[in-house]
């Protein structure tokens, strides 16, 4: 196979469709986990016309366990955005390569991240051309007030209103701005739910691909 469209290592494919593939959705995780962690959501997330991917980061976590895109050690509001365009270029390639591996475009992609992988994801929306047409940001947040809102791009936050570690309140701002803008942009605020997805933030995930389903 030409090494132009060769899946990346380390990636977990979820789910393989069954019949002529129409979406593809890639989940990214968070810093210190691994692709595997996303594998109870598999189920829930198939369809027989799509492709779902969890992503592994490509960098070793500074926890000791896991994966990262960047590190969190010593991030601070003011360097953050810096080390996120540092590796964006990075992120870019992997979402390109899956799309040259599956055969299928940015208006059928999906980019749905947890915490650093939803951060990730949301910035990848305000450098160069979009990667995807939807991005679900699951207890994530935007590294700077967004400054622009793609044509054609759909935006989702999911988030648990006692998350400790990266408050609600970024995912409330997010889609506010980003309706300023003019986007397509929704926030649901789930209720005692801290940093994870349960069965309710599931479900909404679910939904928003299924909306975004050509």
């Amino acid at each position: 196979m030409d090494t132009r469209t060769e899946a990346p290592a380390g990636d977990l494919v979820l789910h393989r469709p069954t019949a002529p593939a129409r979406q593809l959705v890639l989940l990214f995780h968070g810093v210190g986990a691994s692709p595997e962690g996303f594998e109870p959501l598999g189920p829930a997330l198939a369809r027989e016309d799509r492709w779902v991917v969890a992503v592994r980061s490509p960098f070793a976590s500074d926890f000791g366990t896991g994966w990262q895109w960047f590190p969190v050690q010593g991030v601070t509001e003011a360097n953050r955005a810096e080390r996120i365009a540092a590796v964006m270029p990075r992120f870019a390639e992997t979402v390109l390569r899956w799309q040259a591996h599956t055969g299928l475009g940015a208006s059928q992609t999906v980019l749905a991240g947890f915490s650093q992988g939803a951060i990730m994801s949301l910035e990848s929306t305000q450098a160069g051309e979009p990667l995807a047409a939807r991005v679900v940001a699951m207890s994530g947040r935007f590294a700077v007030p967004p400054q622009t809102a793609p044509a054609g791009v759909a935006f989702r936050f999911i988030h648990g209103t006692q998350d400790p570690v990266i408050p609600a309140a970024f995912s409330a701002q997010g889609a506010q701005q980003l309706q300023a803008l003019g986007a397509d942009a929704r926030a649901d605020l789930l209720p005692g739910l801290a940093h994870g997805i349960d069965q309710r933030a599931l479900a909404l995930l679910a939904l928003a691909l299924d909306e975004g389903a050509p």
